[in-house]
């Protein structure tokens, strides 16, 4: 049967996914959301060794990673799964890998391979440092890239020595630009009839992502510091200690400082010589926070935020993960979204964090088992069943 789209965004696209771990099925995530074709290639059971790399297949982690895909187990350490692979590759239209650099030419499947078999495949590689250099050996992972990256310099309290962000950011950035760099490429395929070679790694992810705080250095030659939560260059923004807890509040440009000053019934920070102007505010910044919490410590964190947001200044709640998924307005944009197992019962997994008005995506499948759909993928592509019953007889599916 053909398989069940998540959406029609994609759904002409056929996508062969040989990613593990994290940033390689975050980019294929976004393409099987958005209703792509999705085959996942795996090792057959038994041949696989050592642990299984991004954790337990039943786990919360790999069931939110490889949602709406199908799965293909084949060898590609023999020739002839390499054959079958590149059978597979007369009809697709991406290839989506995250191995070391080395090793997809050392199987023959790299981009040189498999663009003499179809000129238009679109072909991606994500890795730790980029597919050449001299870093292009080493092993990469998340938290060596947020590192390398710089994050880790501007994360955390000043003090404290380096600290990582929460998230594996690195890992999740670099799978969101190779998505991005697929989707750009198949636009470009449009007009050429080509496709291409896209190159993408945790390196490259992370410095992007630092955005402004690279670019302070690259114009004006400033190293940006630990700030902890206070923003670097917005002030006072941060977190504020309240009657009952902490909340975020954002000042960003005298009138919001002026209108913040006046819902906390302190317009004397406004004119106060220490305060009055963004480079005395910033100078003077540890102080000014101080006066905030004085001012903020009489009323309770949902009363500053009603109150805050009645006059137009922007601050929020500080949530646990539980709490974030309780807000009602969580609950409207369905960031949590069910998707069925195959028993008929149901489980919540994180939805896409954009909509489209005519085209929208659906976590239509759970994750799939081992090589579940293999003969039925090996049939879409004119494989018999005599020949798939030789496959398996040999260990190659």
């Amino acid at each position: 049967m053909p398989f069940d789209k998540a959406s029609d965004a994609l759904s002409r696209f056929t996508v062969l996914d040989l990613t593990r771990v994290r940033a390689g099925p975050t980019c294929v995530r976004q393409l099987g959301d958005w209703g792509a074709n999705v085959i996942k290639i795996e090792m057959p059971e038994g041949l696989e060794t050592g642990e299984a790399l991004g954790g337990a297949r039943e786990g919360s982690d790999f069931q939110n990673l490889h949602r709406n895909k199908r799965s293909l187990t084949l060898n590609l350490k023999d020739p002839k799964g390499v054959a079958i692979f590149k059978r597979l590759v007369e009809k697709a239209d991406v290839i989506v890998e995250n191995y070391r650099p080395d090793v997809k030419d050392r199987l023959g499947i790299g981009y040189a391979d498999v663009e003499k078999i179809n000129p238009r495949i679109v072909y991606a590689s994500i890795s730790g440092f980029g597919q050449d250099g001299p870093y292009v050996k080493r092993p990469g992972f998340d938290q060596i890239a947020q590192g390398m990256g710089g994050l880790m310099s501007i994360t955390g309290a000043p003090g404290e020595g380096p600290m990582r962000v929460g998230i594996p950011v690195a890992d999740l950035c670099g799978g969101l630009f190779a998505a991005m760099g697929i989707l750009t490429a198949l636009l470009e395929r449009e007009v050429s009839g080509k496709g291409q070679w896209i190159k993408t790694s945790l390196l490259q992810a992370q410095i992007f992502m630092l955005d402004f705080q690279a670019s302070r250095w690259l114009m004006e030659k400033q190293v940006a510091k630990q700030a902890g939560n206070n923003h670097p260059t917005s002030i006072p923004t941060g977190a504020f200690k309240t009657k009952d807890g902490y909340i975020n509040i954002a000042t960003a440009g005298g009138k919001i400082y002026e209108r913040f000053c006046h819902a906390i019934e302190a317009p004397d920070l406004i004119t106060h010589p220490d305060y009055a102007g963004r480079e005395l505010r910033s100078k003077n910044r540890d102080a000014l926070n101080a006066e905030i919490d004085k001012r903020l410590a009489g009323r309770t964190s949902a009363e500053w935020i009603e109150r805050l947001n009645a006059e137009g200044v922007p601050c929020g709640p500080i949530y646990a993960i539980d709490e974030m998924f309780a807000d009602p307005q969580v609950k409207h944009l369905k960031m949590a979204q069910s998707v069925k197992r195959k028993d008929g019962s149901s489980f919540e997994l994180v939805g896409q964090p954009f909509t489209m008005s005519r085209t929208p995506s659906s976590l239509k499948v759970a994750p799939p088992a081992v090589g579940e759909q293999t003969d039925e993928i090996l049939g879409e592509f004119g494989f018999s069943d005599n020949e798939v019953a030789e496959f398996r007889k040999a260990n190659i599916v």
